[in-house]
Parts: structure tokens; sequence; C-alpha cells
């Protein structure tokens, strides 16, 4: 929840310049609801996709201050985020609720990103993988692992997030390719094809190394993405990974 309608107006006029040598990266970007359509209007023409931050589990009603999957399809969004730690954290929605999210998105024909990940006292008390098997179970199991076809999956440290601190490579590498064994016990062609993003802290100064790990496909950028300078640099490591 950062910004005005003219800075964010600004800040996308400036990724959008600097963008443009990045069509082999798919670049979402996700600003405030408010702000959709100003934001639609300028990545107009270019190759950046937009997004929402959060959708309602109802497709409509009396459900005020919601938004639904339609009204972000209707805004011109393509994508948007399904269970961000700090929708868990803050609002308290359980995995039943991210799942139901997620399915509500692609009745609209939108691409849910999901964002799953572990609070520190969990790291430290080792339950890192049992807690993102829940996180990924939840929505596998209402949904079907099928559904998984136009999704993506984001893992965010919690104890990552807006602290400075990010998990090494080596550690986001374990729950990348943690994450893509449990969605290939339940179909091998799924997994293979999943996009896998990491979320933690990401700045120009790492993303090279992390996109480098075998099963990371990209970034959920956070702080990063509020400066255009830092965000295409992320943005160019995506790139060069591609070659």
């Amino acid at each position: 929840m950062n910004g005005t309608r003219e800075s964010a107006a600004a800040l996308s006029r400036a990724i959008v310049a600097g963008a443009s040598d990045l069509a082999t990266v798919d670049i979402v970007l996700c600003p405030p609801h408010v702000f959709l359509d100003r934001v639609r209007d300028l990545l107009d023409g270019s190759n950046l996709l937009l997004g929402g931050q959060n959708l309602c589990t109802e497709a409509s009603g009396a459900y005020t201050g919601e938004v639904s999957g339609q009204m972000l399809a209707d805004a011109g969004c393509r994508y948007v985020l399904v269970g961000h730690s700090e929708r868990r954290a803050l609002y308290g929605e359980n995995d039943l609720v991210v799942a139901r999210k997620f399915m509500m998105a692609q009745e609209f024909a939108l691409v849910p990103i999901l964002c799953v990940g572990e609070t520190l006292a969990q790291r430290q008390q080792d339950q890192t993988l049992g807690v993102i098997e829940a996180q990924f179970t939840a929505v596998a199991d209402l949904a079907g692992i099928e559904s998984f076809e136009n999704a993506v999956v984001a893992y965010e440290p919690v104890w990552a997030i807006g602290t400075g601190e990010t998990a090494t490579p080596a550690q986001a590498q374990e729950v990348h390719a943690a994450l893509r064994a449990m969605a290939a016990r339940r179909s091998a062609r799924i997994a293979a094809d999943l996009r896998l993003l990491y979320g933690g802290s990401v700045k120009g100064a790492n993303a090279t190394e992390l996109f480098a790990m075998q099963d990371i496909d990209g970034g959920l950028i956070g702080g990063a993405s509020l400066d255009a300078r830092e965000f295409l640099a992320i943005g160019r490591a995506a790139a060069s990974r591609l070659g």
C-alpha cells in the first residue's frame, strides 16, 4: 500500500521506458486497485502485463470493499496475487480461503500467482517444507493439479520480506525443488512447466545468483519494485538467465 496516482504513473512510465529490451521475460505490474486503470493505460502498447494484488472469494454480491475477479479482468488484469503472506498474516486468510481465491481467479481467466512461505519461527523449528506442502496441497486438492497449468507459484519466506534478509540461493532452491516435486507427484507434465518465483528481498545485486538456480524461474518483487532502476536490473537478470 504505497504511493499516489501520480507516483504510480511516474513509476510505470519509467519501467515501461526501460523495459523495451526485455521482451523475453514476462513482467507483471500489480499496482493498488485504485490505480489499475491509470497503469493499464500506460502499459498499452508495451510488453508489460497488469495484475491485481488481491481478489474476493465471491464472484459478486453484497461484499462491500471487496474486488471481484470479474472487476479485475474488466480492468485489464491478466494476473492476480493470491495468498500473499501479508494477506495470510494480517487478514487471517487461511489455506481454504486462498484456495477459493485461486479458483475464483481462474473462473475469470486470470492467472493466479499463488504465494506460499514460512515464518521465521517455522523455519527455526524445521517446519519449512511441511508448511509449504500444506499450503500447496490445499489448493491442489480443491482446484486439481491441472489448474496449475495456468498458474504461477511464488515462494516468499516471510522472514525475508522487507527485512533485508534473503534466503541464500541454496535455501531458496531447496524449497523450489521441493515445490516442483510436490507437483510432480501429481503430474510430471504440470511440474515440468510450472513457473516458480522467489520473493524475499530480491534486489538487482542478488537477482543473478538467485535466478541461476535450476528451479527458480523468476522473482516476486516487493520493495525493489518501487524503484524503477532497481526493478529493471532484476528484469535484466531474469533475461540473462534465458540467454
